[in-house]
């Protein structure tokens, strides 16, 4: 602590780039930091030499990364609260608005920011997004963790049809998530299905449904409790049938012939 108070204008600079992150770019903590450019290098200069942060590339382009993590923690915790929670909305929107690539293929690194910061609402698209993106590259674990930790956010919100909504689309992400990590007849899978259905009853029709519907399906028809899974999928084909949708009568008759078929009811099977 004691050499970073012997920083002068550079204890500000390390303590912005504490808050964005064990490394960061040059152009980031450029566009945040409200110093001119001479004095942001200078500051920089000063860091490195202090053997604070080390630099790869020349400004620009360069990056810095922090020696020691408890020196960024140090940095960090050095910051009134009220203080690091503005430079979280700072660094969020300038993400957002400047640097739209990070945004797109990062957003769970604005969702981070715009969470710190104690912005929930607009943190909440951002981890929707990183748990979409996770789930599509198969990165399940990160998967979960994102939805995870929207869904917690969720908690702090009214109740409203909008915030059933979000509530709804994270779980149906979640859920395939799961099933991934922890197999189709885990109790998570039970829960997060069972909470979407009940979010599904309290609201006009919803195309999420089917999905829910089919989850809660096959948890049932993997813990071989084939009357329940049998019940669900008469729901699934109903839908489909409704729909006149290929893509859904497909799954539908599927879930519903081979749970026909373990129950010993070859001839409907």
């Amino acid at each position: 602590m004691a050499r970073l108070d012997r920083l002068a204008t550079a204890r500000e600079l390390v303590q912005l780039g504490a808050v964005l992150g064990r490394e960061f770019a040059y152009e980031l903590l450029q566009a945040v930091a409200p110093v001119d450019e001479i004095t942001l290098q200078q500051g920089l200069a000063q860091l490195v030499e202090a053997e604070l942060v080390y630099q790869r590339g020349l400004p620009p382009r360069s990056r810095y990364l922090f020696k020691h993590a408890l020196i960024q923690d140090t940095a960090y915790q050095s910051l009134l609260k009220s203080t690091r929670q503005q430079y979280h909305q700072r660094i969020a929107q300038v993400l957002a608005v400047q640097f739209p690539e990070i945004a797109e293929t990062q957003p769970e690194l604005v969702a981070h920011h715009y969470t710190e910061a104690g912005l929930n609402e607009p943190a909440l698209g951002y981890w929707q997004q990183a748990g979409q993106r996770a789930l599509e590259r198969s990165a399940h674990a990160e998967a979960i963790s994102h939805l995870t930790r929207g869904l917690m956010l969720l908690k702090s919100l009214a109740i409203t049809p909008e915030r059933r909504q979000s509530e709804l689309d994270f779980l149906t992400t979640l859920g395939p998530a799961l099933v991934a990590i922890r197999g189709q007849a885990a109790p998570e899978v039970a829960q997060t299905y069972a909470r979407a259905h009940a979010l599904c009853q309290q609201m006009e029709e919803t195309p999420q449904l089917f999905s829910v519907l089919y989850g809660l399906c096959w948890f049932y028809f993997m813990r071989a409790e084939f009357q329940t899974a049998q019940e669900l999928s008469e729901q699934l084909l109903a839908i489909g049938q409704r729909t006149h949708d290929p893509a859904l009568l497909l799954p539908a008759h599927r879930a519903l012939g081979m749970t026909l078929l373990w129950r010993g009811e070859l001839v409907a099977a």
